[in-house]
């Protein structure tokens, strides 16, 4: 049953991915929409309850996942000034990784 549940979480997780990237070929605004929306914490959460009913568990991954969310943010400014930096995609998703990469560090090495 486990392995089953698995392989439907690992659906779930694709066909979010695949939708986004198809509707944000037409719609950018949707496409975006539908990635900020907080569908994989809210499926995490349904699953982790269904599977362990800890809801202390839950509360603190909530907790935890409150401060990270913000500290990743800057993943996204080069990516979407780009145009402006004269950078393609590459540069600017690696650029996002390092931005996003050094606050979360910080986060975690002096402030969790």
């Amino acid at each position: 049953m486990d392995s089953l549940l698995n392989v439907l979480r690992v659906a779930i997780a694709a066909v979010l991915i695949v939708a986004v990237a198809e509707l944000s070929k037409r719609f950018p605004r949707y496409g975006a929409l539908l990635l900020s929306l907080p569908l994989v914490s809210m499926l995490a959460f349904a699953f982790s309850w269904r599977q362990h009913h800890d809801l202390p568990t839950i509360s603190r991954l909530a907790k935890e996942t409150l401060i990270l969310v913000p500290l990743g943010l800057p993943f996204f400014v080069p990516l979407a000034f780009a145009g402006q930096f004269g950078w393609s995609f590459w540069p600017a998703f690696a650029a996002g990784v390092v931005l996003a990469s050094i606050s979360i560090g910080a986060w975690l090495l002096w402030g969790g």
